[in-house]
């Protein structure tokens, strides 16, 4: 990769003019914010590098990442245009020890492509298609949901920002509500069914209503996997940010706990998975959660919804009379012809006592 950003890097740089002066004027303004750019990293491999070398780092990595965005936008490079791989370097650009800090990216944004291409409308909009290459979820970002009060940490904090439910509070918590049967497969087996979120204020929200609970429709392969680690990561070490993702993965944990919870969302529209089976995915699913700390749960008004009516008589009997007789069009038929043959019984019965009762 080395080689490549280099070239990457050489090729930004002539569209703006000078490489030598431009490269020049990238460094001598990440070396102004040395002390700043120390601060975003931890641990011995950064602070051992000399001033030189870490501007060198900066600059290169900065401008591989904006000419990476700018070939996967115009198209015309066999890097960026292999569908596999160029999906596989957006993924390695939002792990997290992969980050560099979003200011440095700005600098150099607006030193090189802010000259060279002023069409280009602001660097959130650039970063945009890429995010959509590992974005999870089958509904697209919305630009309008990521915070405009101030700039992300990085390029992972910018997804996460993405998903952001934009409430003032966390929703405080003492323990995890727990469902009764809150496996997928539990909760249909109650009445509660499951739809796509199509009208989502949040791009992560659950909704409950009329015994469906509504969820964001998400792809499940090794890419889901991946961005979900980093951003929950992200979540849990990172002062003030909020635990809306690592809440989505532990409702979604709750929902998945075998196989054939896997098998009735994707019946439901809700998931897709390419994990190869459904055990693959629920074992996945399941691993992710593992280790986490939870401290706040997004989802408790929904679920608060789910119990009570899986906690109600009715609903529940309800529900299982209608799986119990109407579950296939021949159930339903067996059942049909059964009340007419007993209307039918009812009714002879009827006659033979009045015509027992006329006789005498």
């Amino acid at each position: 990769m080395e080689d490549i950003k280099k070239t990457y890097q050489d090729e930004l740089l002539v569209g703006v003019g000078s490489p030598a002066e431009i490269l020049n004027m990238c460094r001598e303004k990440v070396s102004d914010s040395f002390e700043k750019v120390r601060k975003y990293y931890f641990g011995k491999k950064v602070s051992d590098l000399l001033d030189d070398e870490l501007a060198e780092m900066m600059v290169m990595d900065a401008c591989f990442i904006l000419q990476f965005i700018v070939n996967l936008s115009i198209g015309g490079n066999l890097f960026s245009n292999n569908r596999l791989r160029s999906r596989n370097v957006a993924l390695d650009l939002v792990l997290l020890e992969n980050q560099i800090p979003y200011f440095v990216l700005q600098e150099i944004y607006d030193l090189t492509l802010k000259v060279s291409k002023p069409e280009t409308t602001d660097l959130i909009s650039m970063l945009y298609d890429l995010l959509e290459r590992v974005n999870p979820f089958l509904d697209k970002l919305k630009l309008e949901n990521h915070s405009v009060e101030k700039p992300p940490y990085h390029i992972l904090g910018l997804l996460h920002e993405f998903y952001d439910p934009n409430t003032s509070d966390p929703p405080n918590i003492e323990a995890i509500l727990k469902v009764h049967s809150d496996s997928a497969v539990g909760l249909h087996k109650v009445g509660v069914r499951f739809r796509p979120n199509q009208n989502m204020t949040w791009p992560l929200a659950m909704e409950f209503e009329q015994s469906t609970l509504r969820m964001p429709r998400v792809l499940i392969d090794n890419f889901f996997e991946v961005v979900m680690r980093n951003l929950i990561a992200y979540e849990q070490y990172s002062y003030g940010v909020k635990n809306y993702v690592a809440s989505y993965a532990m409702a979604l944990d709750m929902l998945d706990a075998t196989p054939a919870d896997i098998a009735k969302l994707a019946e439901s529209d809700v998931l897709v998975s390419n994990m190869g089976s459904y055990e693959k995915a629920s074992n996945m699913i399941s691993s992710i959660c593992k280790d986490v700390t939870f401290l706040d749960f997004y989802y408790i008004e929904c679920w608060q919804k789910v119990k009570n009516h899986t906690d109600s008589y009715w609903s529940t009997n309800f529900a299982v009379l209608k799986r119990k007789y109407f579950g296939t069009i021949w159930k339903a038929i067996a059942l049909f012809v059964g009340i007419i043959l007993f209307a039918v019984a009812v009714i002879q019965f009827a006659f033979r006592i009045v015509d027992f009762t006329e006789f005498h």
